[in-house]
């Protein structure tokens, strides 16, 4: 019997190659930085190429958002989505930007729900026994068996018209309807709007400038295809915390878990960028300070929260009565009469900073960044040049607080309250603040700061 050698040949294994394409992305100042990335690329990928590139600090706030300038409206790209997706939507002719920047409130309904769905906008399709919490409304929207109801008055737009119409809406599970007959939802009154399925949820960016809202907080829905302000579908609501509401819950209702899932893995990305090799980086935020002792020979954490509260207030004096020392332009201290000039203008290199910015700027930053408590900036004020101004997020309202200096034996101060507390420069101002409430509603916890890429 004799054995022959055989040749098998096997099928040629054909290698997967992702196609690249060369994004541009943009920061708030107009800097841009081209990038090289797979067709497969999602957006939180391209956001954790871009920390990485610029060496930034990794809070999870950082957000892809595309820009529509010829409708004038903007949304999130949530992390999952493809990128290269989102551009082949757009028009060869449209003039669309990816913007990379800081959106605070991305996620924040999953932290605090309670100021997303307000009483008078919730009702249930069900039966319910006794109150239902804000948490368990959160749980019945990621749910695929039940949901909550959103329902109130919107201004729309009528298509083909320059008018707006108030009408009562109801956001189901199966799109969004409106009623015939005042605040009637019986099935004969309820009118289809649309659905999100096929569609995006865009904000308003100039509502009344661009298309005669009769208020600022616009929001829209937009084909996924290209298309011209003619295939939108324009609402207006009365307030933000309303808009807030109606957007919180139609992205709820259209991507579900999906949603808690990029909350909870942030580094679950489809291409390599974002693999469990890159370690996240932590910030600093409220829940990682604590109140420490340093006058004795060993540091010790302050554990009361009354004693805690006491070495706040009495540190708060100490920064009242104390001079103090900032380095000279050699590196030498100098006393604080000496360098009262500095101490005035040493914030302006800080970046919560921003100089010459009017009101309504100041206000279009932070609610770019989000409504979140405590999201804040410093700027000129332009009522008063010898004054700075104080505006932050609280309540998903903005506020705005002026510093005024004072003067105490040939020495300048700032100030919030009256001059019952002072500062010696706005750094130390803001440092405090973020410790510490006092006059404000709540404390600064989220600088909103312009990005260079």
């Amino acid at each position: 019997m004799s054995l022959s050698a055989r040749r098998v040949t096997l099928p040629a294994i054909t290698p997967i190659i992702l196609e690249k394409r060369v994004i541009k992305v943009y920061s708030e100042d107009e800097t841009s930085r081209a990038l090289d990335v797979p067709s497969d690329i999602t957006a939180r990928d391209v956001c954790q190429l871009l920390i990485l590139k610029n060496h930034y600090i990794d809070d999870h706030s950082w957000t892809l958002f595309e820009h529509l300038p010829h409708i004038g409206v903007e949304r999130t790209i949530e992390d999952h989505e493809l990128v290269i997706e989102v551009l082949s939507n757009w028009g060869i002719e449209e003039e669309n930007k990816l913007y990379f920047r800081k959106n605070y409130a991305k996620y924040e309904f999953f932290k605090n729900p309670m100021y997303f769905f307000p009483e008078h906008m919730v009702s249930f399709a069900t039966e319910t026994n006794g109150e239902i919490s804000p948490t368990q409304i959160l749980q019945m929207f990621l749910s695929s068996s039940t949901y909550p109801e959103i329902h109130g008055f919107l201004h729309a737009k009528e298509q083909g018209k320059k008018s707006w119409k108030k009408i009562y809406f109801f956001l189901r599970r199966s799109g969004l309807y409106f009623s015939t007959k005042g605040t009637s939802k019986e099935p004969r009154h309820l009118q289809f709007f649309s659905e999100f399925g096929n569609s995006d949820i865009y904000v308003s960016l100039a509502g009344k400038k661009k298309h005669g809202a009769p208020t600022n907080y616009g929001f829209c829905f937009k084909p996924n295809k290209a298309g011209g302000p003619r295939d939108l579908k324009m609402l207006c609501a009365e307030e933000e915390q309303s808009r807030t509401c109606w957007v919180t819950a139609i992205r709820l209702l259209k991507y579900g878990m999906q949603l808690y899932q990029n909350y909870m893995h942030p580094y679950q990305g489809r291409s390599g960028c974002s693999s469990q090799s890159i370690s996240p980086m932590r910030s600093i935020s409220e829940n990682s300070l604590v109140a420490m002792d340093f006058s004795g020979q060993k540091s010790r954490v302050i554990e009361n929260p009354t004693e805690a509260l006491s070495v706040a207030v009495e540190e708060g004096l100490a920064w009242r009565k104390k001079g103090c020392l900032r380095l000279g332009t050699h590196g030498s201290p100098t006393a604080s009469s000496q360098s009262s000039a500095t101490n005035m203008a040493i914030h302006r290199s800080q970046p919560w900073f921003h100089h010459k910015i009017s009101r309504d700027e100041a206000q279009r930053l932070i609610i770019q960044q989000g409504l979140v408590d405590g999201v804040f900036l410093v700027r000129d004020s332009q009522s008063n040049p010898k004054t700075f101004v104080l505006s932050m997020s609280h309540g998903q309202k903005i506020k705005h607080f002026q510093i005024i200096p004072v003067e105490d034996d040939g020495e300048m101060f700032h100030t919030l309250d009256d001059g019952h507390t002072r500062f010696t420069d706005l750094i130390q101002l803001v440092e405090f603040y973020q410790l510490n409430k006092g006059v404000l509603p709540c404390k600064l916890k989220h600088y909103c700061a312009r990005i260079a890429l």
